[in-house]
């Protein structure tokens, strides 16, 4: 725990304007509160109220409970997709200073008992009968290949934000965050940056999410567990994504590594970088070489400039540094298995000109959604070969 989050549990809580509403959910006598509104009346927005206090008791509120809420006027003429129910007792309890027994990392423990449960489960018997057995509801946290492998894979179209026509106002489950202060904020902005490809690809409660983004791992205002709750309410999925996509993030952060700076010396060390990248229903195909030994190289600048000359829209610039990143660090990797690159007769490539120039579809649903299958199926098919091998 870092010496921000010790002094935001020391600090005295505030509360600003009424109380949030009290409502029931079901038959029961128990009443409930929208976290978003406690978080806001104890100014712990963003995900501050559950950091502060983990131990508390929260879900996300079903459909038949989003109706109860509103037949009680809680929400009326407003619309939450993603509502986070904490118990009001709970709440009270905290009003009224018992607040030390909601700051045990309960949510921590779980996810520990989760995971050694895991582990005890994977045994032969297990493993042989797993398929003929239904998965279980809940979240499972994405393995990462340690050989980062999954970036050379085709570059999927993001999960879109969801976007009602029929909404004439929307209240955010997580407020904006506000509360970083300018001292902060400078000491971040000096740090270096080092920009990390992140790959999203998660099956969850029949939601599915994929994205790529560049995570830059000296960040300090921003957290992951923060993050995610941005791209959930952005999205308009469940919260149990919230600590999946936060964990994928770590532990891709952490298994990157892309230091080039003993190729400095070398004069010339190009690798191959493909694109293959769909947004929507265009798909970007090219190929050239990149010299990892050159600092002076962007990915960023790059893909900008790449995406002015053809004219593609402003989610294909992420998507292309995302997808130079990820080859970047799988060559690095790899550096040592890999023959050195031809020396080069002339700046002006003279054959295979088709082969190393862009090239630009668009296509229906229907072609794209095949294509991106027959694509996820190869990727599958050369990873167990790579295991195998």
């Amino acid at each position: 725990m870092g010496r921000k989050d010790k002094d935001e549990k020391d600090e005295p809580l505030v509360t600003v304007g009424r109380r949030p509403d009290v409502f029931h959910i079901d038959d029961t006598q128990n009443l409930y509160m929208i976290g978003a509104e406690v978080g806001t009346h104890f100014k712990l927005t963003r995900g501050l109220l559950y950091r502060r206090f983990p131990g508390l008791w929260r879900k996300q509120a079903t459909s038949e409970e989003k109706k109860r809420i509103e037949a009680q006027g809680v929400i009326t003429g407003q619309s939450m997709n993603n509502i986070t129910l904490v118990k009001a007792a709970e709440i009270e309890d905290i009003i009224e200073g018992l607040e030390d027994k909601y700051k045990t990392d309960f949510t921590k423990m779980a996810l520990e008992a989760v995971k050694r449960a895991e582990q005890k489960e994977d045994t032969p018997t297990t493993r042989r009968t797993r398929q003929s057995v239904a998965k279980p509801q809940g979240w499972v946290p994405q393995s990462v290949p340690a050989t980062q492998s999954h970036h050379l894979d085709a570059v999927p179209t993001a999960t879109p934000v969801s976007r009602s026509r029929f909404m004439t106002k929307r209240v955010r489950s997580s407020p904006i965050i506000n509360d970083i202060d300018e001292v902060a904020m400078q000491e971040a902005a000096d740090l270096d940056e080092y920009l990390v490809p992140i790959r999203l690809d998660v099956d969850l409660e029949g939601h599915r999410l994929r994205d790529t983004i560049t995570w830059n791992k000296n960040e300090k205002n921003l957290t992951p567990e923060q993050f995610s709750e941005i791209l959930v309410d952005d999205l308009e999925i469940p919260g149990t994504f919230v600590p999946v996509i936060a964990n994928i993030i770590r532990t891709q952060v952490d298994g990157y590594d892309a230091d080039t700076k003993a190729l400095v010396e070398d004069s010339d060390h190009r690798v191959i970088i493909k694109l293959n990248i769909h947004v929507g229903n265009t798909s970007l195909v090219d190929q050239f070489e990149w010299d990892i030994s050159c600092t002076d190289n962007s990915p960023e600048d790059f893909a900008r400039i790449l995406c002015q000359e053809l004219g593609l829209g402003g989610e294909f610039i992420s998507a292309i540094s995302y997808s130079i990143r990820g080859q970047l660090g799988w060559h690095v990797k790899t550096m040592a298995f890999t023959e050195a690159p031809k020396a080069l007769e002339s700046p002006l490539r003279t054959g295979n000109l088709d082969k190393w120039a862009p090239s630009i579809e668009n296509l229906t649903d229907q072609e794209m959604e095949k294509k991106i299958r027959d694509q996820d199926r190869n990727a599958r098919r050369m990873r167990r070969l790579a295991n195998m091998n």
